[in-house]
């Protein structure tokens, strides 16, 4: 066993005798290896130390006179090394020597290129380090496996191949060559980890700074394909600066002109855009680029600059209507997240590194990061400033009236909304913080269960495109039933997945909790019960499930989770099945399968529809041979499988929601994002894929982004006609409180106000109520109308000795009352016509229409009417006998 062992020093004097003593003491060592000693230019006599070693071993001393720097000094002993592996350590003792051999073996043996001593594998630890020591290592870590497929990527102890050298580029610098080294394979070498001990120095002092870290976070970017360093990023910084005083001055002086918010705040980001533009071109990044103003790079600057510019109204609103920071103030903080994200784009997207370019693969894991990172903060900016729809508004006034159950959704959405508002406060960001971090674990179970399907890179594709689907964003922005839903389906398909294909007796367990908690959100999750028994009869390998408990023991678990529901239903007999079954069987509205279709290309986006059809494709025929492949294919494709067969069965006789077939594409986007990197199968398709995938990713992010900004501030010259039925129920309710207040001027007595729909209205205008403890606020179920939960909570049909103002979104609501059979018209006393009124946000802006009309009471229902009228002639006859007696 031969192979050359470089340790880089740098006044490690009290080290070198006992390193070398436990390294030449070694009795598994069967053979030569010699010990390459490269000094930085030590001053505590680390050279002689060494020289008399040199003199007895076979230990060679480099002085090195150029500035210290820890991958030129391992550089420069792989030249003087004699032998073709090559292993590294540190000279401070903090690296087992007993370890050495087992590093080297996997390379001198010829099936590993490189082999790793690593802290963060199963079996490795580190010892006595302090916590910012641990923190750093570990983010250090975190962030080069954006790039590369490693744990442990700034380990110091590792061992390779001698030629590996030749690829590292000659700008490597900093401390953490192992980075270079994985990279220089560009994700085709063979990588084993072991796992070591690391003990921290209990003699000398570490040469870690922070310009170190400066340097290897420069490496990082560089190696993942941008051109960021501290040379482009203070020269962007002193840029920005300079526009600051562009966008700050033109943005006070249209908001001192009585400019709206949204127009100001536009209007002087392009401007300091462009002049941003045009330095940045010419003069920050012109030592990546030749500095001449180009089209196409422009558009891409245009681009990133409209997600900076889009979220900076995000969170100009949160600071200023959240916060109540004043305008002139708010800018700032909104500048400087910006000016972050153009940075981060103009490194990567409109500059990026040019020669050589970083490969394909690892440019789009850096797009994953940055598109994820983007999402999650685009929702979070806008989680508390965007108003609910009256969809959530209806949820939350579930976690008004808290239950073991509900007539129409099992009780998760208002648990959540009920924890949220309890340590938020009883806003849009107490709410809707239950959907975010159903996102965030939606993501996490998302990325494991591709990972363990596929591989790594296919993972972080997944994960990106699961955030770029309409459904998948939504689903961690909106506090809808389908949010804890998406995240349950997704952590069950991963627990099933471990314990169907990996033969993890406990991953049962886990399927079991999460099983439970999806039939607690929603029941369409019931779906992945009947996948289950079709996987289990039809794999072979699986059907040994049928006689061992573990299954049972997760349907228990389920079961038990769900009692609530059940218990529920058993008090109100059966009512939420009975609604539930009664959606299923349809209305018999015909065939819809068309129209399903329709529903998945938008919830999927037409790109990501193809590519379903590829990977449906993919997983039923069989088309990759290998082994490993067969039950991993049949897993994707009977979970995707029978859930959508499912939907289309029920789409030749009745239509489906729209939104429900939206988590069964969960089970299949792993598969997805995998085709987009098989150029052997899928050659032409998975290129075509990738670059349709490209700008239909930036336009969805556009549009999400587009969609919030228009719904919070606007968007000048867009006039609000696309929000004007379920939207901006804050400033509606303000102007039906102004029209209850007038007529309790006018009569004495506060109307109750009755919104002209099943649930909506009524949610929407008690949430956003100024007065929620004693407005009256009741739903169409007053007039005998079905109204699904308000049919449990407010009296139904019983006269109204009080004024009535009803609220409609659109005037034929108040037309559909007149025209039924037995209509609520004939019973409403004295009523007004029907009036609309304009409602207009605080700077005048027209936002939508709302209708109108009031009455001076309501007599009730027929069978009240006529209840009314027997008590009234029992009077008649009875109190005048009680008189005479």
């Amino acid at each position: 066993m031969q192979f050359s062992l470089i340790i880089p020093t740098l006044n490690e004097a009290v080290n070198i005798d006992p390193l070398l003593t436990s390294l030449f003491s070694l009795n598994s060592v069967e053979a030569d290896f010699e010990v390459i000693i490269v000094d930085d230019g030590s001053t505590d006599g680390t050279q002689t130390k060494i020289a008399q070693w040199a003199t007895t071993r076979n230990v060679k001393l480099i002085e090195r006179h150029a500035s210290p720097d820890l991958t030129a000094s391992i550089l420069e002993g792989v030249r003087a090394a004699s032998h073709e592996v090559i292993a590294v350590m540190d000279a401070d003792l903090s690296h087992p020597p007993e370890q050495l051999i087992n590093l080297v073996q996997p390379v001198m043996d010829g099936s590993h290129d490189i082999v790793i001593g690593s802290r963060y594998v199963t079996g490795g630890s580190t010892e006595n380090w302090p916590f910012y020591r641990r923190w750093l290592s570990r983010a250090g870590g975190w962030l080069a496996r954006v790039i590369c497929d490693v744990n442990d990527a700034t380990s110091g102890f590792f061992a390779f191949r001698k030629e590996l050298v030749q690829y590292i580029p000659e700008k490597a610098h900093g401390y953490k060559i192992l980075l270079e080294l994985i990279m220089s394979g560009q994700g085709k070498l063979r990588i084993k980890e072991i796992p070591i001990c690391f003990r921290d120095r209990t003699r000398g002092s570490s040469k870690l700074s922070f310009g170190h870290n400066l340097i290897y976070l420069q490496r990082l970017i560089t190696l993942a394909g941008g051109t960021a360093s501290v040379h482009t990023a203070s020269r962007f910084a002193f840029v920005g600066f300079l526009g600051v005083f562009v966008d700050v001055l033109i943005f006070q002086l249209l908001i001192s002109q009585g400019i709206g918010l949204a127009l100001a705040h536009m209007s002087s980001f392009v401007a300091a855009a462009t002049f941003n533009y045009t330095l940045n071109s010419k003069w920050s990044f012109r030592i990546h680029h030749d500095g001449q103003l180009r089209w196409k790079t422009f558009l891409r600057f245009l681009t990133i600059g409209l997600f900076s510019l889009l979220l900076r109204g995000g969170v100009l609103a949160w600071l200023i209507y959240t916060w109540n920071i004043p305008v002139g103030w708010a800018i700032f903080p909104a500048i400087v997240i910006a000016a972050l994200v153009n940075y981060l784009g103009s490194a990567f997207y409109v500059f990026p590194r040019t020669g050589p370019a970083a490969p394909p693969d690892i440019r789009w894991r850096t797009a994953a990061v940055g598109v994820i990172g983007f999402a999650i903060l685009l929702r979070f900016v806008y989680l508390g400033v965007a108003q609910l729809i009256p969809d959530e508004a209806y949820y939350w006034q579930y976690a008004q009236h808290m239950g073991l159950s509900f007539y129409d959704h099992p009780p998760m959405v208002a648990w959540l909304i009920w924890l949220g508002t309890a340590l938020f406060g009883q806003n849009e960001f107490g709410v809707r913080i239950g959907a975010f971090i159903c996102g965030l674990i939606a993501i996490a179970y998302l990325y494991a269960f591709a990972r363990n399907l596929y591989d790594k890179p296919t993972a972080m594709c997944a994960t990106m495109l699961f955030v770029v689907v309409p459904f998948g964003f939504v689903s961690g922005l909106a506090m809808l039933p389908d949010a804890p839903l998406i995240a349950a389906w997704i952590a069950t398909l991963y627990y099933l997945e471990r314990a169907l294909l990996a033969n993890k007796n406990l991953a049962w367990i886990g399927a079991g909790i999460a099983f439970g908690l999806g039939i607690l959100s929603k029941y369409t999750l019931g779906l992945l019960g009947f996948a289950v028994l079709a996987f289990v009869l039809l794999d072979p390998v699986s059907r040994r499930w049928l006689g061992r408990p573990h299954p049972y023991l997760a349907t228990a678990i389920a079961l038990l989770m769900f009692s609530p529901v059940i218990i529920w239903n058993m008090e109100h007999e059966w009512v939420s099945f009975l609604f539930q079954t009664g959606r299923i069987s349809g209305d018999q509205d015909g065939f819809s399968t068309h129209k399903l279709i329709a529903y998945i290309a938008v919830i999927l986006t037409p790109v990501g529809f193809l590519a379903a059809i590829l990977a449906l494709y993919s997983v039923l025929s069989k088309s990759d041979k290998k082994p490993e492949f067969a039950r991993k294919n049949l897993f994707v494709g009977i979970f995707t499988g029978i859930p959508l067969l499912i939907f289309l069965v029920l789409s030749t006789y009745d239509t489906p929601r729209f939104h429900w077939n939206s988590p069964l594409w969960l089970a299949l986007l792993p598969t997805m994002a995998w085709i987009m990197g098989q150029q052997d199968l899928f050659r032409k398709a998975s290129t075509r894929l990738r670059a349709a995938w490209q700008p239909t990713i930036v336009i969805s992010l556009m549009a999400y982004a587009f969609v919030l900004h228009y719904a919070t501030l606007g968007i000048p010259g867009l006039p609000y006609q696309f929000l004007n039925e379920h939207y901006f129920w804050k400033e509606t309710t303000a102007e039906i409180e102004k029209i209850a207040d007038e007529i309790k001027q006018q009569t004495g007595e506060m109307p109750v106000i009755i919104g002209l729909s099943k649930w909506s209205i009524a949610s929407a205008l008690t949430f956003y109520s100024h007065h929620p403890l004693t407005a009256d606020i009741r739903s169409r179920n007053v007039f005998g109308e079905p109204a699904v939960m308000y049919d449990y909570w407010q009296a139904s049909g019983e006269p109204i000795h009080r004024p009535i103002l009803m609220v409609g979104m659109r005037k034929r609501a108040f037309d559909e009352l007149t025209q039924q059979n037995d209509s609520p018209e004939a019973s409403l006393i004295a009523p007004g016509e029907i009036n609309s009124r304009i409602i207009y946000r605080y700077d005048g802006t027209p936002l939508r229409k709302v209708y109108y009309r009031i009455a001076q009471g309501y007599l009730g229902n027929s069978t009240t009417r006529q209840l009314s009228d027997l008590q009234n002639t029992a009077k008649s006859v009875i109190m005048p006998k009680i008189s005479a007696d």
